[in-house]
């Protein structure tokens, strides 16, 4: 590999680290710093959470598809930074609802992003045998920088102001900048990073965007993608509510704060070793292995709500969501390969998670208000132990049969399918 290459495979890592910081600073500490700094009930911020969540579904696909297109993914990424690093200052400074309405739609739409382009890079700059160990490589340095973030925000917000979360989310943000204009364009293959072919190789044709869209496989994990999140999104924010319940607000940012680094560190050792042990076992035993996890989770948190407890059962989260994080770009990879049309299928796939997302909270919000946080739960159990019968029963291995498995054979799994 020479040296260029591996500078830009630096500065993939780079971007992967602050692009964590981004996500735990305007996820977990956003409904803290709501409630204890501006006031606000639970359904104001349930409409800002709302907001950055739905404008990046309506617009996720667009943005997959303009990114296979796209030869200027380095510098979308670097303005779409700039932008949440601006968004996240407006978190702190601006006290108006309506204007914070419009940050949260600014940054929910420049957040799109950032999952497509860090996964065309990593297509286009290693090649597919070493797509998974890549994958792998991308997750663990998202979820240090997302342990990192965390322990950095607990302490701010503990010790100084929960507006200075915000702040260093900004700081992560901005890092993302030379990060992504550190990636040196010649090395990105084009076709590779939109999953056509490999380097080197004559560009394939392109398939229609009805023809990938009516393969079952694609249909059947973008359902399994929507249970996954529909039964993992509420958790955290729900345990945080019982984490800060007759607390002043800086009081509970360290409780949040840990819940967040047990998963997460739980989260770094299984990215490790997820790319290897999916192309060993196949994707399927570990995608069932991730529902597995949600549903035991969620069942024990109904035992006891002490708040050490709580914050070991996020272990559990650490190990789906560690391993989901690794094949969600393996499988979405798998199902586009040689299409030309990965980051538009990514980009329904991330739409598929927002969704799950936002039922999630909104569903089981009000079910732990009507019901109970046990309710909640148990519900959120019964969901994630659904999406595995799903999986099981529906979803066939998308792992090729062998790594230089030829596009013939592709063609005819995919043809299978529809």
């Amino acid at each position: 590999m020479s040296e260029a290459k591996t500078r830009s495979l630096w500065a993939l890592d780079a971007l992967n680290f602050c692009n964590a910081g981004i996500q735990t600073g305007l996820g977990p500490f956003m409904s803290i710093y709501y409630t204890a700094v501006r006031h606000w009930n639970p359904g104001q911020i349930g409409i800002l959470i709302a907001c950055q969540s739905l404008s990046g579904i309506a617009v996720q696909g667009f943005v997959g598809n303009w990114i296979d297109e796209s030869h200027h993914k380095r510098l979308a990424t670097a303005i779409a930074s700039g932008i949440v690093a601006l968004g996240a200052l407006g978190i702190a400074v601006v006290p108006q609802f309506y204007l914070q309405i419009i940050i949260q739609l600014v940054i929910g739409l420049a957040v799109t992003i950032f999952p497509a382009t860090t996964a065309a890079f990593a297509l286009g700059l290693v090649e597919q045998n070493k797509l998974s160990r890549r994958v792998a490589r991308n997750e663990s340095l998202t979820h240090t920088g997302n342990a990192a973030f965390a322990i950095a925000a607990g302490a701010v917000g503990t010790l100084l102001a929960l507006e200075g979360i915000f702040f260093a989310a900004a700081i992560f943000a901005a890092g993302m900048i030379p990060a992504a204009l550190s990636i040196q364009a010649s090395d990105v293959s084009y076709e590779a990073a939109r999953g056509g072919g490999e380097a080197g190789e004559s560009e394939p044709p392109r398939r229609g965007i009805r023809e990938l869209f009516v393969d079952k496989r694609v249909l059947t994990f973008a359902v399994a993608v929507v249970l996954f999140y529909f039964a993992n999104a509420a958790t955290l924010p729900l345990v945080g509510e019982i984490l800060t319940q007759g607390k002043h607000g800086r009081q509970s940012a360290w409780q949040v704060a840990a819940a967040v680094i047990v998963a997460e560190a739980v989260m770094i050792g299984v990215a490790v070793f997820g790319g290897r042990l999916a192309d060993a076992w196949g994707r399927k035993p570990l995608f069932l292995l991730g529902f597995a996890m949600l549903a035991i989770r969620n069942g024990l948190t109904v035992v006891n709500h002490n708040e050490y407890y709580l914050i070991s059962l996020q272990a559990f989260d650490g190990i789906a969501m560690g391993l989901y994080g690794v094949l969600l770009t393996l499988v979405t990879a798998d199902l586009a390969r040689g299409t030309g049309r990965f980051n538009l299928l990514q980009g329904a796939v991330q739409s598929a998670m927002g969704l799950g997302g936002v039922l999630s909270n909104a569903f089981f919000g009000w079910v732990a208000k009507a019901m109970g946080f046990n309710a909640s739960f148990w519900g959120l159990a019964i969901v994630a132990a659904a999406g595995g019968a799903l999986y099981q029963l529906r979803m066939p291995e998308t792992k090729p049969q062998q790594q230089g498995e030829d596009e013939t054979a592709v063609a005819k799994q995919r043809a299978a399918s529809v």
